[in-house]
């Protein structure tokens, strides 16, 4: 008699649960028709791509598909790391990420606090528009761009040196000076999105803390140090976090449109979505370029996992999960 009141029970819960998943289906469904053009674009381009995967492991050709082509287990990381080219992409990548959102957030942070103290409203939004502007430029523009700086023969840059009386630089002869070039760059067409960004997240600091600050006798440093800096770090741990992610993506864009196929350059900007790049133009076999594209998905899971457990262990509030 127990066992049938429990099960009685338990039908009668589950029940409840359907029909009041059922009804909060029919209450949000203009939010989740809404939602459904990006979760489809979600599945398509994220979800489903992860099938070909298997490819990593086989010797693909076109005639048998994906599914139905010959495994050769991982004879195609084996190729990779043989190369010579393994070590030197990944090391490029994960030291170019670092740079990256290392100067980058510095940057985005100062602005941000520039702009939110700064007393005129025209000038403020001048200031904060003119940052901002690189962003929407093509980096092929950008790529026009640096070559009109830094061109040996007709370069701006190479032509301020000459009228200086200063032997003028081959930039695209010489690899060394590329590590600094690339993260200038970058910084120039990226940091007006972060300042955007933090400048929200300092926006949203209650006033009437500053307030209070000041008429306890705080400057503006120390209200910054002490009050929109503090209150900013969430922002700051959780946008880190989400870059540590790709911090083994390399930008295509940047370094193609940068450096383009200089092999002068190779060693110092060759990084693993340029050497992909050149190898599935190069190549027939796409299983390699598959192999190459599964090793760094892994090492972007293996460090955002690293990571998070560090901040968790620091302060669990500030992990992503």
């Amino acid at each position: 008699m127990k066992n049938i009141r429990k099960r009685r029970y338990e039908v009668k819960v589950k029940n409840d649960k359907k029909q009041g998943f059922i009804k909060k289906l029919l209450r949000y469904k203009t939010l989740l028709l809404m939602l459904l053009p990006s979760a489809a674009l979600v599945l398509v381009f994220s979800y489903l791509p992860i099938g070909g995967l298997v490819m990593a492991f086989k010797r693909f050709n076109y005639a048998d598909g994906i599914f139905r082509s010959p495994w050769v287990g991982f004879d195609n990381f084996r190729f990779f790391f043989e190369s010579g080219k393994a070590l030197l992409v990944t090391r490029n990548t994960a030291l170019y990420n670092l740079a990256f959102i290392l100067i980058n957030t510095v940057l985005e942070i100062a602005f941000a606090i520039i702009l939110s103290e700064m007393a005129g409203k025209w000038m403020k939004k001048l200031t904060q528009s003119i940052i901002f502007l690189p962003y929407f430029i093509s980096w092929v523009i950008v790529g026009s761009i640096a070559y009109s700086l830094l061109s040996y023969e007709t370069g701006t840059l190479n032509g301020v040196l000459k009228s200086l009386g200063i032997n003028p630089i081959n930039f695209y002869g010489e690899s060394g000076w590329w590590p600094l070039i690339i993260v200038a760059f970058s910084a120039w067409k990226g940091v007006g999105y972060g300042v955007v960004v933090y400048l929200a997240s300092i926006l949203g600091v209650d006033s009437s803390q500053h307030e209070a600050a000041a008429i306890d006798g705080a400057n503006i440093f120390q209200r910054i140090r002490y009050i929109t800096i503090p209150c900013i770090t969430p922002t700051v741990i959780t946008l880190t976090l989400l870059a540590l992610g790709k911090i083994f993506r390399g930008n295509l864009d940047l370094f193609y449109q940068l450096v383009g196929q200089n092999g002068a350059l190779f060693d110092k900007t060759d990084v693993i979505d340029t050497y992909v790049f050149r190898m599935t133009i190069a190549a027939t076999d796409v299983g390699q370029t598959v192999a190459i594209g599964f090793y760094q998905s892994v090492l972007c899971f293996i460090t955002i996992l690293i990571a998070n457990w560090v901040v968790k262990k620091k302060d669990e509030n500030y992990s992503l999960f």
